[in-house]
């Protein structure tokens, strides 16, 4: 069972620890490219929640499937919902607004080095900060949920 444990905790870390660098990556400010860029590596920073936190959801139902705790256990049932809800803003709702802001940088008729211009790049980016901002919320709260469920 320890070892469950471990590999539970182990790709809950490594799955959601790289996700907060986001909030640097969709900083305001940028210049055009260097936002590109950050998008680029935001993409590639979302391999570790997908895959880690996937094994951490089948991690953590194993868990509960083998110890003394239910489903019904209410601290369960918010960690299962907050999960839902943390896949719903990130991939139902963030991913498709950042791909909309790549859409609209790289049509952008602007190619110099300038500040980010225009008015729809800044209200997407702003939006994604939102959403994204909103994710790590919850996030933050299944953490914290996890750290000081009943015994």
């Amino acid at each position: 069972m320890n070892w469950l444990v471990t590999i539970h905790v182990l790709s809950a870390v490594l799955g959601i620890g790289p996700t907060y660098f986001g909030h640097i990556l969709l900083r305001k400010k940028q210049r055009r490219e260097q936002l590109l860029q950050s998008l680029s590596l935001f993409k590639l920073l979302n391999y570790f929640p997908k895959i880690g936190g996937s094994i951490a959801v089948v991690s953590g139902i194993l868990l509960v499937a083998f110890s003394g705790w239910n489903f019904s256990d209410l601290w369960i049932l918010i960690s299962l919902v907050l999960y839902v809800l943390i896949q719903v803003v990130a991939v139902g709702m963030l991913s498709p607004v950042l791909n909309q802001l790549v859409q609209v940088l790289n049509t952008a008729d602007d190619r110099e080095n300038n500040p980010i211009a225009p008015d729809s790049s800044q209200a997407l980016l702003a939006k994604s900060n939102r959403l994204y901002n909103t994710a790590s919320i919850l996030g933050t709260a299944l953490i914290i949920i996890m750290i000081v469920k009943p015994m």
